[in-house]
């Protein structure tokens, strides 16, 4: 008889682990990639993880959505495995599969898949109005944050350099500050100028604006033309008028749009899960920020994708009837 409840016990402890198992197994952790804190692609995460979050009970997925050094890094990330998910500027997606610079080393990342676009994103230089900077030109000399490595406007900013034949000893000082650290260098005129690859209107540049006597600088000319016609994953772009304290009047400049990538290894499950998250809630996601007060479903299943679409994005797409 206590052979038999040992056994019993015995049994019952292995049909706990058949069950505990699979149902542990179950539950999945995912990563989004985003930027510094003061951008719109740490507000982005965040708030896909937010609407993926609360289906947990139901689907098994979480989500977290830490600060990361930007666009670039977040491909690295997806490349290397760090992160499932990604927020990057269209032209990184579009370098990133061609293998392109600054992916050269790595090669073409030929499972680089596309999820959805988010917001339309400018790059921006913000000045110091006692710096007399009215154009991208008058940046020669200067003491100017070009962005840290990694960032979308580090990347961004070498492309210009190049098609205007600048290096950096063309500046009057080089800086490679976070997002984050710009405002309070530019205030405390340890900068002339600021430069950044973020959708609008964004925190730090209000900060800074707020904070200091500045004006954005159009980033206009011949050799900006150049670079678009040879950039297809460029555009003209405009930041608006009235958004920022002294500069009441559009600012004309290039753009593109950030993109949510992933690669092809990544579960189609977890990806429709994300994607249906987000779509299902799409008003209130463009709530929460006012640089994804324009987001349309029509553009953001097209727009910008410069990667394939995920099949797991494109089966919730399909179900839609967009696709």
């Amino acid at each position: 008889m206590k052979g038999l409840t040992l056994a019993c016990a015995l049994s019952a402890a292995l049909v706990g682990v058949s069950f505990g198992g699979p149902v542990q197994a179950q539950e999945r952790f995912v990563t989004i990639g985003t930027g510094g804190q003061t951008g719109v692609y740490y507000v982005a995460g965040q708030s896909i993880c937010r609407f993926l979050n609360r289906g947990a009970a139901d689907h098994q997925i979480k989500c977290n959505a830490p600060a990361s050094g930007g666009g670039v890094a977040n491909v690295n990330g997806i490349r290397s495995g760090e992160f499932n998910f990604g927020i990057m500027q269209s032209d990184h997606q579009f370098k990133a599969m061609k293998g392109l610079p600054p992916f050269q080393a790595e090669g073409a990342m030929d499972d680089m898949r596309a999820v959805f676009s988010l917001q339309s994103e400018v790059f921006t230089i913000l000045a110091r109005r006692d710096a007399k900077i009215a154009s991208f030109d008058d940046l020669k000399g200067k003491r100017v944050n070009i962005g840290n490595p990694g960032s979308g406007q580090r990347d961004t900013m070498e492309e210009i350099m190049a098609v205007k034949g600048w290096k950096k000893g063309d500046f009057g000082l080089v800086s490679e500050l976070k997002p984050a650290e710009q405002a309070s260098a530019l205030g405390d005129n340890n900068i002339d100028a600021m430069s950044y690859f973020v959708g609008h209107p964004n925190g730090a540049i209000q900060e800074a604006s707020t904070t200091t006597d500045a004006v954005l600088v159009p980033v206009t000319g011949a050799d900006i033309d150049k670079l678009l016609a040879e950039k297809s994953y460029y555009s003209k772009a405009e930041i608006p008028g009235g958004i920022y304290k002294g500069s009441d009047k559009p600012t004309p400049s290039i753009g593109g749009k950030a993109v949510l990538s992933t690669s092809a290894k990544t579960d189609p499950e977890v990806v429709y899960q994300l994607v249906k998250s987000v779509f299902d809630n799409l008003d209130r996601f463009k709530r929460l920020h006012p640089a994804f007060a324009d987001l349309k479903e029509a553009d953001m299943i097209k727009v910008g994708l410069s990667a394939p679409l995920h099949e797991g994005a494109a089966r919730y797409y399909k179900e839609r009837g967009w696709l």
